[in-house]
């Protein structure tokens, strides 16, 4: 979903960094071959996920929700050189999609792929965490809030996608719409916790950025 008027859209996609050539392969052969290509993140967002990871340069990363590898790649972008980034699916349905192109990005040694369920697989990860990307389930985006606030570094920061859910989080709710009940609980929770500083991003369908103090 788009909040701006299509030209103008448009010429903010003009002129910003291009889309890598291998992601835009990976998303035609997404779009092509995987049910629900709608949920990649796409080549302006992957753009604004690959320039924060630069500008943090982060040596541990938590991906919640791999899909098929689009925004792994980008982030492992801005990686460290000594850097890892751990993704987490439980569709091991995607894996051989996902491996072909990490194998293909030059990142392949940084990516660790871990298949199965993230509320189970977070609690093992002994690691401490400086940038986070919540793009899962919505219902539990709560849930992998706390599992993950205390494995954040002082001045990590927490990404999280698909906060506007187009647009469903400001229209009257169905009551049985549990992901928007779950957005609109998380969004009021990243707003008012003291450990955090806010900022939510109208791009694409709602990126919030979210700072753990130090």
């Amino acid at each position: 979903m788009n909040f701006l008027p299509e030209k103008l859209d448009q010429y903010v996609v003009e002129h910003s960094q291009q889309e890598p050539e291998i992601l835009a392969e990976l998303s035609k052969e997404t779009w092509q071959k995987v049910l629900n290509p709608r949920m990649l993140s796409g080549a302006f967002q992957g753009r604004v996920l690959a320039m924060i990871s630069k500008l943090i340069k982060p040596k541990v990363i938590l991906e919640i929700g791999t899909f098929t590898g689009y925004s792994t790649i980008c982030f492992a972008e801005g990686l460290a050189s000594n850097g890892k980034i751990i993704t987490i699916d439980k569709n091991e349905e995607l894996e051989t999609l996902q491996n072909k192109y990490f194998a293909k990005s030059g990142f392949r040694a940084q990516i660790h792929q871990i298949i199965g369920n993230a509320l189970e697989m977070i609690p093992l990860i002994d690691e401490k965490f400086d940038l986070v990307f919540i793009d899962a389930d919505k219902k539990n985006y709560e849930n992998y809030f706390h599992l993950i606030i205390q494995k954040m570094k002082p001045g990590g920061i927490i990404l999280s996608d698909n906060v506007l859910w187009s647009g469903k989080i400001i229209e009257k709710l169905d009551p049985k719409d549990e992901d928007t009940k779950a957005l609109l609980s998380y969004n009021k929770l990243l707003n008012s916790d003291k450990r955090l500083e806010t900022i939510l991003i109208p791009i694409r369908d709602g990126l919030t950025i979210s700072r753990v103090k130090m």
